[in-house]
C-alpha cells in the first residue's frame, strides 16, 4: 500500500508538477544531487534580489513578493532538513530585498499591490499588503533554522518578539509562522515561556481544522507538526496524528495526486499547487513512515 501511494505520487509528480517540485523529489526521495533544486529555484528570482514568478503559484505576478521570498527559505529549509547547507548567497540577497519593502521596525507583508496587475486568487486582496506575523514571523523563524545572520533579520526578531508579548495571533496561518519562530529563534528561554501557552490557544484560531474528518480548508495539526521530532508533535495525542495521517492518505487522488480546497487562478496554478501539496504530503507521510522516505 505504501509503495503504491509513493509510485502513483511520483508518476503525478512527473507528469504534471513544475521542474521545481520534480527536482525536490528527486534530491529528498531519489538521493538527486540538490543543485537541481538550487537551479530551478534561481529561475524564480529577480534582479533586485527577491523571488517571484508564480512561486508561490496562487498569484502569477512575476515581480518580487514576500510571500514567494517565503516559498524560496522554505525550499533551502527542506534542503537543510536532506542534510544540504544552507549557503547559497541567494538567500542573503533576499534579505537585502526584504529589508527594502520592511517598515521601520522590520515587519513585512505577504504581497504589494504590483501583483494587481495580474492574475491571483480572489483571497490574494489588500488584506496581504499589510504587515504582520504572518508572514515575518515565518520569514524569521526559517533564517534562524537555517543560521542566517542579518541587519533585517535582527529588526525583524525584535518585531516579532514585541508582537507575541502582546498576545498570540487568532489566525492558524499566522499561528504556523509563529510556531516557526518560536522553535528556531536563538533566545530558547524566551521562546519556551511563550511555548507553554500555545496548546490552549489553538482551540480558538480560525482556520485551524482538528478534526480528520472534516472535509474544509483549514491548518491541520500535521501542517504544525510535519514530522515525529517537532517541536509541537507533543501537542498532539497520538491518535489524532494518526487520524490525520489516515485522512491524508485517503486523500490521495485516483491521478496519484493530492486535491486542493480552494482554486487558484488558473488551470496551470491548479496543477502547480496539486504538485507542491503532492510533495508536502508524500513528505508528511514518509517522516511518520507511512510511505518509504529517503
Amino acid at each position: 500500500m505504501s509503495d503504491s501511494i509513493l509510485d502513483t505520487a511520483r508518476a503525478f509528480i512527473l507528469r504534471e508538477g513544475r521542474l521545481l517540485e520534480r527536482r525536490l523529489f528527486a534530491t529528498l526521495f531519489e538521493a538527486a544531487p540538490a543543485g537541481g533544486v538550487v537551479d530551478a529555484l534561481r529561475g524564480y528570482r529577480n534582479e533586485d534580489g527577491g523571488f517571484g514568478h508564480g512561486l508561490e503559484p496562487d498569484k502569477r505576478c512575476p515581480d518580487s513578493l514576500p510571500i514567494d521570498v517565503e516559498v524560496a527559505f522554505q525550499t533551502f529549509q527542506t534542503l537543510l532538513t536532506a542534510g544540504v547547507p544552507a549557503t547559497d548567497p541567494m538567500v542573503p540577497r533576499a534579505c537585502d530585498w526584504l529589508a527594502t519593502v520592511a517598515a521601520p521596525d522590520g515587519a513585512v507583508p505577504l504581497s504589494l499591490p504590483v501583483m494587481e496587475a495580474y492574475p491571483r486568487a480572489v483571497h490574494w486582496s489588500d488584506w496581504t499588503y499589510v504587515p504582520g506575523l504572518n508572514p515575518t514571523a515565518g520569514l524569521a523563524g526559517l533564517l534562524h533554522g537555517m543560521g542566517v545572520e542579518h541587519p533585517w533579520l535582527t529588526r525583524a526578531t525584535d518585531w516579532c518578539w514585541s508582537a507575541l508579548e502582546k498576545g498570540f495571533p487568532e489566525d492558524a496561518h499566522a499561528m504556523s509562522e509563529t510556531l516557526l519562530f518560536l522553535e528556531h529563534v536563538p533566545d530558547r528561554d524566551r521562546a519556551e515561556r511563550l511555548a507553554e501557552r500555545v496548546g490552549e490557544w489553538l482551540p480558538q484560531l480560525k482556520w485551524y481544522r482538528s478534526d480528520p474528518a472534516d472535509p474544509e480548508y483549514g491548518v491541520t495539526p500535521l501542517h504544525l507538526a510535519p514530522h515525529p521530532g517537532s517541536r509541537w508533535r507533543r501537542l498532539f495525542a497520538d491518535d489524532v496524528i494518526e487520524g490525520h495521517l489516515d485522512r491524508l492518505a485517503a486523500d490521495q487522488q485516483a491521478d496519484g495526486g493530492w486535491a486542493i480546497n480552494w482554486e487558484p487562478p488558473g488551470a496551470a496554478a491548479t496543477l502547480e499547487y496539486r504538485g507542491v501539496e503532492t510533495l508536502r504530503a508524500l513528505r508528511v507521510l514518509g517522516a511518520y513512515r507511512r510511505v518509504p522516505s529517503s
